[in-house]
């Protein structure tokens, strides 16, 4: 079986990676290293150094879906999911406003 990376190569990778944990470190290992983004992940992966990046709205917020919304809003309200599961429908910025108006109270 062949290694596709010596002892020194990995700790130099999870040296760099800990000390700065971006994507952008992740690029310049790839090409340092000569190996594929894919393969320096899946590498300080099994390392367990690795940090997948977490998604954020365009708003800098984290991503709710409108089920989770209506989901709330069915529980604020104090009525079963079931009944009101067709607001899925509608637009997630009036659910969004829903929901926060709800809270206030």
């Amino acid at each position: 079986m062949s290694v596709n990376y010596t002892e020194e190569q990995v700790k130099e990778m999870v040296a760099q990676y800990s000390e700065n944990p971006t994507r952008e470190t992740v690029e310049e290992l790839a090409e340092e290293f000569n190996k594929s983004i894919k393969s320096i992940i899946g590498k300080l992966s099994r390392e367990g150094v690795y940090e997948k990046t977490v998604y954020k709205t365009k708003t800098g917020e984290d991503p709710i879906t409108k089920k989770e919304l209506v989901q709330e809003l069915s529980e604020l309200v104090g009525i079963e999911y079931s009944m009101i599961s067709g607001l899925e429908k509608s637009p997630k910025i009036d659910l969004k406003r829903l929901v926060d108006i709800l809270k206030e109270e």
